[in-house]
């Protein structure tokens, strides 16, 4: 166990070390920097019960000890103690270790320029990491001149406290207001929910993300459990998980969205590849990084192992119309 540290007590940090080869990535803009494939989310549904925290820092462990490429948290997951418990695990990690590509995000509430720049201290202080690779605008806040965010923005890019600049659920109008406001810094990413189930976000921005070069970060990829096979037979959401999961669980979808998933589910058994490998592949051939979560190790390794199985084309064009055929 580690011991307690005080607030401004400077925390020990990992030698950054090269990463270790996988899978090709995607461009990161102009940086001539490549965004990893895949990665795993800390959201952890913002609970964050002692017993929530306890399976959430299992699962992170599992995925570093994994090798996972990505890791991705927020200032507002668990206020704070996502990116506390994502710095403790890499500060305990022994020198060598390689360093994941790690993105944290500014609160919608905290979107003022000194707000941006206190935000940003804070988070680099809990991960205990000098810089981010890429530090995200959460959502949008109307209320707020997006001129004053970004350029606050392009100022952490210049001082070396990020790597680059991102946003996430940020429609085509907003991207293109937030670009216009940086005169040298660029967008390279934007997070959104994106699923074979629930892809009208991730299809409305695809376009204009393709053209100028934006990396798509999927949230949700695997439709809160559907697609990895929960809810499919007799188990039921809770009502807790309704709260979070916007539309896609709500009582006047759930079952049809439920038998798309059923239908999708018989089509991997076909092909003989779990049900997560169509979900994860369907996007990443689109050019699309899949993030998903996981509450126990077990899951992590699981996900793996269907991330390693790459549907043919065929199968992921079939599991396409299933869909589309049930949507029309």
């Amino acid at each position: 166990m580690t011991a307690k540290r005080s607030k401004s007590a400077p925390r020990s940090r990992p030698v950054p070390v090269s990463r270790p080869p996988g899978p090709v990535g995607l461009p990161l803009g102009r940086s001539g920097k490549v965004h990893p494939p895949y990665g795993f989310g800390l959201w952890a549904l913002g609970r964050w019960t002692k017993e929530d925290e306890a399976r959430t820092r299992s699962s992170l462990l599992r995925a570093l000890e994994k090798g996972v490429p990505w890791l991705d948290t927020a200032e507002v997951y668990g206020s704070g103690r996502s990116e506390r418990m994502l710095g403790d695990a890499l500060s305990d990690r022994p020198a060598g270790a390689f360093v994941p590509f790690l993105t944290t995000k500014v609160s919608w509430e905290h979107l003022r320029a000194a707000q941006v720049r206190a935000s940003i201290q804070q988070s680099l202080h809990r991960l205990a990491r000098p810089s981010v690779d890429v530090y995200l605008v959460h959502a949008p806040d109307p209320h707020v001149p997006i001129g004053e965010t970004m350029g606050a923005m392009e100022l952490l890019w210049k001082s070396g406290k990020v790597g680059a600049i991102g946003v996430s659920n940020f429609t085509v109008p907003q991207l293109e207001a937030a670009q216009a406001a940086l005169p040298e810094a660029e967008i390279v990413v934007n997070q959104v929910r994106f699923n074979l189930l629930d892809r009208e976000e991730g299809e409305a921005i695809a376009p204009y993300c393709r053209k100028h070069g934006i990396v798509i970060e999927a949230y949700t990829p695997l439709a809160r459990g559907l697609l990895a096979g929960r809810y499919l037979d007799r188990e039921k959401p809770s009502a807790e998980l309704k709260r979070y999961a916007h539309s896609i669980l709500d009582e006047d979808h759930f079952a049809e969205l439920r038998d798309r998933a059923r239908s999708l589910r018989e089509l991997a058994r076909e092909a003989g590849v779990p049900l997560p490998s169509i979900a994860l592949h369907w996007l990443s051939r689109q050019g699309v990084a899949p993030l998903f979560g996981a509450s126990q190790g077990a899951q992590v390794d699981e996900l793996l192992e269907a991330w390693a199985v790459r549907p043919s084309d065929a199968v992921l064009d079939r599991a396409d119309a299933i869909v589309r055929e049930g949507r029309a």
